[in-house]
């Protein structure tokens, strides 16, 4: 007898809900209160009620005083809005210890040689006995652990913070552009708060228009006028000017903000599929009707080559699309425009700024330095060009490959050249004795021509893997912005090693000093651990993998630093 067919429901957006625990009631107390009160339910669609969002999408929770609710530096996907108490936001950096991280310490050069001794002979040692001197401390909250400042009267007194009480709001534009977050704040008493998961606070800005409009002045008031007067072709331009542009510029966001799901399910499609559903942010052939900045994320530029398109570059944070051919049509005596020579797509999510080209006409490009003045465009040799050359000496097959496996995100990517490699392994034995002896990466992993990227944390610009930390204890360093795990507070979720769209995070059962694995005394069953490459944050000179290559065949590559990227490939 065959087989019967399984046949299940297609899953839906809320079949796990923020909080299962989340009522009716619940929901019609919060649809009483501002700024929901105000809020137009008939504009939601009925598949995305409003009464869903709140109840599927948001969650109420409660912090008791000293409680970290979000830290400096951590990547959020959640806003916060204050129902009831008070929290602090600091003003100034916390020290590690305060917020749980783990202190920089480097190891001295005597330290460095006794490892070759000292390393413990079993894997994944840790010396418990040894234990912890954080200011921090952690409990158990209705099943979730929480973070919390020991000294609150202690901060108080040596750190400038800033008091915000109920009604408030904090939180939202980490959470929308998916960009770190810009402070830490910390519950002062007891404290109801509701926090709004991405995705509800996504289609509540697209929706409730008074929300949107809050979001966005704030947005306006605290980041917007900064990151134009960051970008070097505005930095000539007076105050009065930014602010003129930064009236007239318009937020956009495209593609999906857990691209990580998806990319994993796309590995097996052709790459016409998958360029199909990358969302297009301008389009080869149109006219440029803004020049575009990247905020956030990356965007594939390619140009149409016979029935397809060829991807001939990438762009990423602080990046821009669209001067040349603006600056062509201010300068050009021609009655005809010259449309966009190449599509701007979304890769994975995006967050872009588009300034208006009449604005840019106006404010920017007559007193642009002739430095970042694009020349002008000559259609009859743009149509003798070859697609497959770049101004930055990598191949498009090169670079179709890092697009196409996403490792243009990596800030610290492994590269080997396999033609000089010589699988001596000392990169291995390197990392083995500066990590305790158990290394932090495996020399294999993707491959185009004669170069592999290795299987070791890139370090990426958009780090999926700390979404969801649930007490933060994979985080950036603050000053390298290093992506590294706090083994006292890592609670071996695997939520980090599920989240990584490259496999980089292993999960490893730990042991104690004398190789015994370390049990947890409720199920008798090993601990577990998250691990994966830190950079060698500790040891001297950097990461002893590329130190210790013989050959030269090994590089920690940033992927934004497109030129010694494309020198190193082409040595």
């Amino acid at each position: 007898m065959p087989d019967a067919t399984i046949a299940i429901q297609r899953p839906q957006r809320w079949d796990v809900p923020f909080d299962p625990d989340m009522t009716d009631a619940d929901v019609d107390r919060l649809l009483s209160i501002e700024p929901f009160a105000s809020i137009d339910p008939e504009k939601f669609p009925p598949s995305t009620p409003l009464h869903g969002i709140l109840k599927n999408d948001a969650r109420l929770v409660k912090f008791n005083d000293g409680d970290l609710i979000v830290r400096e530096g951590d990547y959020g996907s959640s806003a916060f809005l204050i129902l009831s108490g008070a929290v602090r936001v600091t003003l100034e950096n916390l020290p590690n210890k305060m917020l749980g991280r783990r202190e920089r310490e480097r190891t001295g050069l005597l330290g460095a040689i006794a490892q070759l001794w000292t390393n413990p002979n079993k894997p994944e040692v840790r010396n418990y006995k040894r234990g912890g001197d954080d200011d921090v401390a952690r409990r158990d909250e209705k099943g979730a652990t929480r973070i919390f400042l020991q000294d609150v009267p202690g901060v108080l007194g040596k750190f400038n913070t800033l008091r915000i009480e109920a009604g408030e709001m904090f939180g939202e534009l980490a959470a929308l552009a998916r960009t770190p977050r810009s402070a830490t704040v910390f519950s002062q008493g007891k404290t109801e708060l509701l926090e709004i998961r991405w995705q509800g606070l996504r289609d509540l800005h697209r929706r409730a228009d008074a929300l949107r409009a809050f979001i966005d002045q704030r947005y306006r008031e605290r980041g917007l006028v900064v990151h134009l007067r960051e970008t070097p072709l505005l930095a000539h331009l007076s105050e009065a000017d930014i602010d003129v542009i930064a009236d007239a510029t318009e937020f956009e966001t495209y593609g999906n903000f857990d691209w990580q799901t998806a990319f994993k399910t796309a590995r097996g499609q052709s790459a016409q599929q998958r360029l199909a559903v990358e969302p297009i942010i301008a389009e080869e052939g149109h006219y440029p009707n803004g020049l575009i900045l990247i905020r956030s994320g990356f965007a594939r530029l390619s140009r149409r080559y016979g029935n397809g398109h060829r991807t001939i570059s990438y762009l990423g944070k602080g990046q821009v699309y669209g001067l040349d051919a603006i600056a062509h049509n201010w300068r050009s005596s021609e009655d005809a425009t010259m449309p966009l020579r190449n599509t701007l797509r979304a890769i994975g999510y995006v967050d872009i700024l588009r300034i208006p080209a009449p604005v840019v006409e106006k404010y920017i490009l007559p007193s642009l330095p002739d430095k970042y003045m694009p020349p002008l465009i000559k259609p009859e040799l743009e149509a003798e060009k070859p697609v497959a050359t770049t101004p930055d000496r990598i191949d498009t097959g090169m670079i179709e490959f890092l697009v196409e496996n996403r490792i243009i995100n990596g800030t610290a990517t492994m590269m080997i050249d396999v033609n000089r490699c010589t699988r001596c392994d000392d990169c291995v034995r390197a990392c083995a004795a500066a990590h305790d002896n158990n290394p932090r990466f495996t020399r294999h992993g993707t491959i185009y021509g004669h170069h592999m990227v290795a299987n070791a944390c890139m370090h990426c610009a958009d780090p999926v893997c700390m979404i969801g930390c649930p007490t933060g204890a994979i985080h950036r360093e603050p000053t390298t912005g290093d992506v590294v795990i706090n083994d006292q507070t890592c609670i071996g979720c695997a939520t980090c090693a599920n989240s990584c769209p490259y496999s980089n995070i292993r999960m490893v059962e730990v042991r104690d000093t004398r190789g015994r694995f370390i049990l947890d005394e409720a199920t008798n069953t090993p601990i577990n651990k998250a691990t994966k490459c830190d950079l060698c944050v500790d040891q001297l000179g950097g990461p002893a993998c590329q130190r210790a290559c013989p050959h030269d065949a090994l590089k920690r590559v940033d992927m934004n630093d497109v030129e010694s990227l494309a020198w190193w490939l082409n040595r």
